[in-house]
């Protein structure tokens, strides 16, 4: 007997709670602020618009712990915080980049979309 295969549902199920965490309100965006290269709480904050000083702070975190982002503390005084992506955060920008140009590449699809389903409904 293999001791190292999982049950059938393990896979799925730690698939979705990772697409749950990267589709969630605030992370996509935390990471596309950080695309361009380190910066601090304050830079990114100002970048992503509306989210609260403690949800970028629990969703850096969540990225930190994920390995998607990194943390280095400057010991200056005082003490300076940066965050930047690692490789692993890099990777998933790039797969949010491809999601965002097929997005607005349908955007207008879409719309009339929704416009006919609406009118339907009347």
């Amino acid at each position: 007997m293999d001791m190292t295969a999982k049950p059938a549902g393990a896979d799925c199920r730690a698939v979705s709670e990772i697409l749950s965490r990267v589709g969630d309100k605030w992370t996509i965006q935390v990471v596309v602020a950080l695309r361009s290269g380190s910066q601090r709480f304050n830079g990114i904050k100002r970048r992503v618009g509306g989210i609260s000083q403690q949800m970028l702070t629990r969703t850096l975190k969540t990225l930190e712990r994920d390995g998607m982002v990194e943390r280095t503390v400057r010991h200056t005084t005082p003490p300076q915080v940066d965050y930047m992506l690692t490789p692993l955060g890099h990777s998933l920008s790039e797969t949010a980049r491809h999601l965002a140009d097929w997005a607005a590449a349908h955007q207008g699809v879409i719309a009339g979309n929704r416009l006919q389903y609406d009118a339907r409904q009347l």
